[in-house]
């Protein structure tokens, strides 16, 4: 199993779920090792952050990383698409301090990275694997963990809503299964998204790129996308949320009702005790789908049409 990147440079724009305004997201190809890394444009120049769960500083609206001063927002859909896609390097350049919330769900993401195409390069992929149970959390909210060959999750939910109440999905995380959660969208509910806005926060926030809920149902003109896109959107946060790792993380989890904050202090926690529970492994044999060899990547810009606040 080989390290991948994609073929060429892709652009999209759209706004920043945080400020409203429109945001600009680049990602370009990255040489094996390298890792995904985040390029933040400021008013000194370019600053680079890479994922780590040390640097998470903010969970609260989405996953933020920061710093040194410098900070990417709304970081976690694109991140779960990469580890989906099973992309290992990739320059990604953003402009506005955020990551564009698009239509709330990985789905663009996925589309942008498919069409660049992604590309097979020469050294092993090495992922990081855990090596005996874990279990992070209380009674209502946990996180368990298990040795696995690869990425299994089984999530449930428990919102005390009529249109969500519990619900429960399993997932072995492939590039095909990946497209099964990749639609799902980002929820909440009215009276959270009217207090927070009236505090000049989730500007962005819309029914273009969430679900939103009031007391009695979804208030989406279109419905839902699938009857469980709720469960389906919290399992596409977790796998982005453990991509703050610099290797793909290995196991077999089973998560119940946990979020951005629990899932960083997972992370933070196993990293505490590495040496005991986590163990770096290289793959080896090939992968399960064909990928071109790198090209010289000409400018692919694409526009998704800005969702309005």
């Amino acid at each position: 199993m080989h390290q991948t990147t994609i073929a060429k440079r892709v652009q999209c724009t759209g706004i920043g779920l945080h400020s409203g305004k429109t945001v600009k997201l680049t990602m370009r190809p990255a040489s094996e090792d390298t890792g995904i890394i985040f390029h933040v444009a400021t008013p000194a120049g370019k600053k680079t952050i890479r994922p780590s769960p040390d640097i998470v500083i903010a969970t609260g609206l989405a996953t933020t990383l920061g710093k040194d001063g410098v900070s990417v927002s709304t970081v976690e859909h694109l991140l779960a698409t990469l580890r989906g896609l099973c992309i290992d390097n990739l320059h990604i350049e953003v402009e506005g301090g955020e990551v564009p919330i698009l239509d709330g769900s990985a789905a663009p993401f996925a589309t942008l990275l498919s069409e660049s195409g992604i590309c097979e390069q020469r050294s092993a992929r090495r992922v990081c694997r855990i090596t005996r149970a874990v279990r992070f959390g209380g009674e209502d909210k946990y996180i368990s963990a298990e040795p696995y060959n690869g990425f299994s999750i089984d999530y449930t939910i428990v919102f005390p809503h009529p249109a969500i109440g519990t619900q429960r999905k399993k997932l072995e995380l492939t590039p095909f299964n990946f497209s099964r959660i990749a639609k799902a969208r980002t929820f909440g509910f009215l009276q959270d998204v009217t207090m927070l806005q009236s505090r000049g926060l989730a500007l962005g926030g819309s029914l273009d790129n969430a679900v939103v809920l009031d007391a009695l149902g979804v208030m989406n003109m279109e419905g839902l996308r699938c009857s469980d896109e709720f469960v389906r959107h919290k399992i596409l946060d977790f796998i982005g949320d453990m991509a703050m790792l610099p290797l793909p993380l290995q196991g077999r989890f089973t998560v119940f009702c946990s979020g951005h904050s629990l899932n960083n202090e997972f992370l933070r926690h196993i990293m505490t005790m590495r040496d005991s529970c986590l163990k770096t492994i290289t793959l080896r044999g090939k992968y399960d789908a064909p990928f071109r060899r790198p090209q010289e990547p000409p400018l692919r810009e694409t526009r998704i049409p800005a969702l309005a606040g």
